[in-house]
């Protein structure tokens, strides 16, 4: 079931997050596809240096605060939010609820028509902390009263994508892996071109839309898959993986900070999302957002793309990964040992 949209030019579109991957991403489709774009940052010279800086108005301001986004819906159709906290603050989830309240209660009062956020995938049940809040934070803004599409998407894979970086570098440095369990949890991916397809596209669901979408690419893969798949396609010899189950989501983020550039504090949220198994249990987007031309992007041409732009990487940091990860291995090991002595 699709829906007459107005055309493009005739319609202003509202991105927060545009210095971020996805945002900067979004913004300039956006733009290829003639909207009018207006981007909200604290710092108006981070987008002064984007290829599409001049081509955006910029409104500088803070997302927390009704004043500044009173100013920033005015006449804006579509509100694109894509904002969460990564960092390890202990009151991430207050602060993420208490923007996305605020979010949906201006946009409310400025009459905008649709607001659109990029969530993730989850399952049914407990999830981690990081994730249960992204899920809340779709909650809030479903029940705002503006019309409101909740895209929920598991690994992104494209050149900037932090879970892609750290599935490309932790297949590039370790040629064998003694890793968490979490390595044999079903994953949908989903190319970073079929992610911006879907966020574009959902600003034409029908006003009586208010839901969330499942999102993903046309295979289910392990993570394990996944690392042996990008090894395949880029050139590496196949990997040794063994799983270990002591390896605790802390002592896996320490092992990431270690094999990757991530930091252990963009690392944690990261691995808390891997720990469950995330895949579409509904594809009711394609009833309004019929699939990109030539359909869904597989994993293989995903990574391909995706590494077209990617710096390269370099030797002498495998050999010191290695080194290190082993070491956090072996202490995960001994303790895991203790424990059950």
């Amino acid at each position: 079931m699709t829906t007459e949209a107005s055309p493009p030019a005739d319609r202003t579109a509202l991105v927060t997050g545009a210095t971020g991957y996805i945002g900067g991403l979004l913004t300039q489709r956006l733009l290829d596809e003639g909207w009018r774009v207006r981007v909200l940052t604290r710092h108006k010279e981070g987008i002064e240096q984007r290829g599409w800086g001049q081509r955006v108005e910029v409104i500088e301001g803070d997302a927390d605060s009704a004043d500044d986004l009173a100013t920033a819906f005015e006449g804006v159709q579509t509100a694109y939010y894509l904002i969460h906290s990564m960092g390890q603050a202990d009151d991430f989830a207050a602060r993420d609820r208490a923007l996305a309240q605020t979010f949906g209660d201006a946009a409310a009062r400025a009459g905008v028509r649709r607001i659109v956020y990029l969530s993730g995938l989850h399952p049914d049940g407990e999830l981690s902390p990081h994730l249960a809040s992204r899920v809340e934070v779709g909650d809030i803004l479903l029940a705002s009263g503006v019309p409101t599409a909740v895209i929920q998407a598991a690994v992104v894979v494209g050149n900037g994508s932090v879970s892609f970086d750290m599935l490309r570098y932790l297949a590039e440095r370790l040629p064998v892996m003694v890793a968490p369990k979490w390595l044999n949890n079903r994953i949908q991916p989903i190319a970073i071109d079929d992610v911006l397809h879907y966020l574009v596209g959902a600003a034409d669901l029908p006003d009586d839309v208010n839901r969330t979408f499942d999102v993903g690419g046309p295979e289910v893969l392990t993570y394990a898959d996944m690392l042996q798949r990008f090894s395949a396609v880029t050139g590496l010899r196949h990997r040794l993986i063994v799983t270990l189950p002591v390896l605790t989501p802390h002592l896996a983020s320490l092992w990431i900070g270690l094999v990757t550039p991530l930091d252990v504090g963009v690392a944690k949220p990261l691995i808390g999302s891997l720990v469950h198994e995330v895949f579409c249990r509904e594809n009711d987007i394609d009833s309004y957002v019929p699939a990109p031309d030539g359909d869904l992007t597989d994993f293989d041409d995903a990574v391909r793309a995706a590494m077209v732009e990617a710096p390269a990487d370099h030797a002498l940091r495998n050999v010191v990964a290695v080194a290190a990860a082993l070491a956090v291995l072996v202490a995960a090991a001994f303790l895991g040992l203790r424990r059950r002595a």
